[in-house]
């Protein structure tokens, strides 16, 4: 039987004052999808979750709650399955981050859009989604400012990338002759961040009764049924997906030399 519940209170009446002092609220409620496995990080994911992978001496996912409350973000509900409990013993209720958090545990996973059908009666009308692994200075507060500008949906959080081949590149023609040599070319695109602000009710008939559902999926259900997916970009931002080895080693570099950009001002 999947579950959502909030961990006994261990503040004080200091906490509520907390919560009051952040910045003018567009957005209260977020999400964080942290049940994955983390095979890419294997074998340091056996022993801790994704979330749980520490910068410096900060786990990530405390770095991506800072900096939602910077955001005005008060409340969120974490997905959880792989070693959940140390998460869970870890964060607790947040009140050491003057948030809420709630917990919604899978007894399997439902994917990253899936999970949410188990949290649609607490959900607000509108609310953040991400990914518990990425490290980024992203601007969530514009973003949210965006999304409700444009009346969306949907909202994708993207990011631009540059992919470089190490090799040289030959294009040939049928008769196998040269066309084209190009050395180690480089080539930029556009990414999914893992950073959505999803409509309530855009989403539900898509994620109501689901056995599993991924977001590329459920935002594409939200257009075929005629609904506004936007994309929102912030071209001063870092973004990072810790889930690849590569970006993890680039992160704890990235972490040492400018800790405050990650840290929000919560």
């Amino acid at each position: 039987m999947n579950k959502i519940f909030s961990p006994a209170y261990r503040s004080t009446s200091n906490e509520l004052d907390q919560v009051s002092e952040l910045p003018p609220v567009v957005i209260r409620q977020a999400v964080i999808m942290a049940g994955g496995k983390g095979t890419r990080l294997h074998p340091y994911s056996a022993l801790f979750p994704k979330p749980l992978m520490p910068l410096g001496d900060m786990p990530i996912m405390e770095l991506l709650l800072r900096r939602m409350k910077a955001a005005g973000i008060c409340e969120v509900i974490i997905a959880v399955n792989h070693l959940r409990h140390l998460i869970e013993v870890y964060f607790g209720d947040g009140s050491d981050l003057g948030m809420r958090l709630y917990y919604s545990e899978e007894d399997k996973p439902l994917g990253t859009a899936g999970a949410l059908g188990n949290m649609l009666p607490l959900l607000d009308d509108t609310f953040l989604v991400t990914n518990g692994d990425l490290l980024t200075t992203m601007d969530l507060r514009r973003m949210a400012l965006s999304h409700i500008a444009e009346y969306a949906d949907a909202t994708i959080g993207i990011f631009e990338r540059e992919n470089k081949i190490d090799f040289g590149l030959i294009e040939f023609d049928a008769m196998n002759r040269l066309c084209a040599y190009r050395e180690k070319p480089t080539s930029k695109y556009y990414v999914s961040m893992g950073v959505y602000i999803l409509q309530r009710e855009a989403v539900r008939p898509h994620i109501s009764d689901v056995d599993y559902l991924d977001m590329p999926n459920l935002l594409l259900k939200i257009k075929a049924s005629n609904g506004n997916v936007c994309c929102f970009r912030d071209d001063k931002c870092t973004w990072l997906d810790i889930g690849r080895p590569d970006d993890f080693a680039l992160a704890q570099k990235m972490f040492e030399e400018d800790r405050e950009a990650f840290l929000g001002h919560a």
